[in-house]
């Protein structure tokens, strides 16, 4: 959506709403298309003492793998976004790189919107704050059921102590330190 601007930044304290969807659906993170729903976007452009500034709100649904489990998870996001508005170059502007510069008083709000929101999208996705994940040595899925995979090993730097020791019994005990039998 392209904004026409001239008006706010001409007329101290003008205001304009805008609202509407922003089809991300096409915008692969990682290999997928996690956008399932449109993006709904209410924005605000005002002008309060010559300084313009443009808020603006997003929800949707994005669907990624559990970057634990692997599993399907499908969760609504909503964040609000703030910029600042400049019709002189960032370098010319007292704001320096804090301020989009519009010198023909225009500005595309859809590529605005999806900058904010891939910058702000978690680095990792989980299907809940305590998933287990997958087993690392048979790939079972820890929160449907426990495997009987033996998980625990020896510290490769006391190998050369096991072949020393063959004939006595060694006991691995929970903090990897070795006990003789």
């Amino acid at each position: 959506m392209l904004l026409e601007l001239k008006e706010i930044f001409l007329n101290e304290g003008s205001s304009s709403d805008f609202s509407y969807e922003l089809d991300m659906s096409d915008i692969k993170v990682s290999l997928s298309r996690p956008f399932v729903s449109p993006v709904s976007v209410k924005a605000n452009v005002s002008n309060h003492a010559g300084l313009v500034l443009l808020k603006i709100y997003v929800s949707f649904k994005f669907s990624y793998p559990c970057d634990r489990c692997a599993i399907d998870t499908l969760k609504s996001f909503e964040y609000n976004f703030e910029h600042i508005l400049s019709v002189e170059s960032e370098e010319n502007s007292d704001y320096g790189s804090d301020c989009i510069s519009v010198p023909d008083y225009t500005i595309e709000l859809d590529k605005v919107v999806e900058d904010d929101i891939l910058l702000e999208l978690p680095s990792k996705i989980l299907c809940s704050p305590d998933c287990k994940g997958l087993c690392s040595k048979c790939g079972k899925n820890l929160n449907e059921e426990m495997c009987n995979c033996i998980t625990q090993t020896i510290d490769t730097r006391l190998e050369a102590l096991r072949t020393l020791l063959k004939d006595e019994d060694l006991v691995v005990q929970e903090n990897n330190s070795i006990e003789l039998c």
